[in-house]
């Protein structure tokens, strides 16, 4: 079917009050969580952006692309107030389409965010996919997710700056490092709310096939391509684990065979039937939001994952904790009763 052929329409639910934390990944949330507790930090970040830059954007995007509205690109208009009607959004960003033959996507800007779509992408998913990836980008923008990417963009720029002080290329590395981490979880994030957006795991999935291999789906196999995943998170022996390590170091985006396992797996773990049928938490109780439960669920999902993993980094990293929880508990216990006898 031809992206523009019409489907018959199909009822989504309607998640109101929806909550960003609903979808936010637990290594995401937690760092949102205490950002939104610190008043006046995204104001003192959208100074350091500066309204100059961003007039820049949306006056390039005005100047070189074409905005998204009822008689341009009229189908992807519709698609972006369906979106925002099944995550409840309290407003649309604008959205522009952008000449790039490569399958891309990104949302820009703090104070009047803006989606941008490449035209390649436009062009090789169909309706269903388009509703995954406009969800995706919309998610990007109510979660505010654009905070920390200036901050990080902003460390970046400085990064030569920085190396030229004592003791500055070990601190900005560190940084840099836990907000490029943050930032895979951050798409994760986003996956999670494309979904809930367009309510149609299938054509998820799709996406990120198309993603990976360009645009076509003709040659390829849904069981393999999750098989893919599956063998990417198994790894091989420790050089490999550490040559995966070395990979993410740079990437701000996990890999896309990656993104499709992981929102599998949240499929699978019920959270997504679940939100569907009601069960999240509502925007009105975002200030009530505890940064320590928060803290707690992103170390949990941390720990979870190197429980889960069966590579052998991940393996050793376990076992090795597990040991040393067992050798303390050893001591504690010889110091325990040698203190009682004496």
């Amino acid at each position: 079917m031809a992206s523009g052929d019409k489907k018959p329409a199909r009822a989504r639910v309607v998640l109101t009050d929806i909550s960003s934390r609903a979808w936010e990944h637990p290594a995401d949330r937690g760092a949102l969580v205490a950002l939104r507790k610190l008043k006046g930090f995204d104001v003192l970040l959208k100074t350091m952006s500066g309204v100059f830059r961003e007039r820049a954007w949306r006056l390039t995007l005005l100047g070189s692309a074409v905005r998204v509205d009822e008689r341009q690109f009229a189908r992807l208009h519709r698609l972006l107030a369906e979106v925002g009607r099944s995550l409840d959004a309290a407003y649309l960003p604008e959205m522009y389409v952008q000449a790039d033959p490569r399958l891309s996507a990104m949302t820009v800007g703090m104070d009047r965010p803006i989606i941008v779509l490449s035209s390649g992408i436009v062009h090789h998913l169909d309706d269903d996919e388009l509703r995954f990836v406009i969800g995706h980008e919309l998610g990007h923008a109510i979660s505010g997710h654009a905070i920390y990417r200036t901050l990080l963009i902003r460390l970046l720029g400085l990064g030569g700056l920085l190396y030229a002080v004592p003791g500055g290329a070990i601190g900005i590395r560190m940084v840099t490092v836990a907000l490029l981490e943050w930032s895979r979880k951050a798409e994760l994030s986003a996956d999670r709310a494309g979904l809930l957006a367009s309510q149609d795991p299938t054509a998820a999935l799709r996406t990120h096939m198309k993603i990976a291999s360009g645009g076509t789906l003709e040659e390829l196999d849904v069981t393999s391509f999750l098989s893919q995943g599956a063998e990417y998170d198994e790894g091989g022996d420790v050089r490999e684990s550490l040559i995966k390590l070395s990979l993410l170091q740079q990437q701000s985006h996990p890999f896309a065979v990656v993104r499709a396992t992981e929102l599998r797996r949240w499929i699978d773990s019920g959270t997504y039937t679940a939100i569907l049928g009601g069960d999240y938490p509502r925007r009105a109780d975002d200030d009530t939001a505890s940064v320590s439960e928060a803290a707690q669920e992103a170390a949990a999902s941390y720990a979870v994952s190197f429980e889960r993993t069966q590579d052998t980094l991940g393996r050793l990293v376990h076992d090795l904790a597990g040991w040393m929880g067992s050798a303390s508990t050893w001591l504690n216990d010889r110091f325990r009763r040698g203190s009682e006898s004496a």
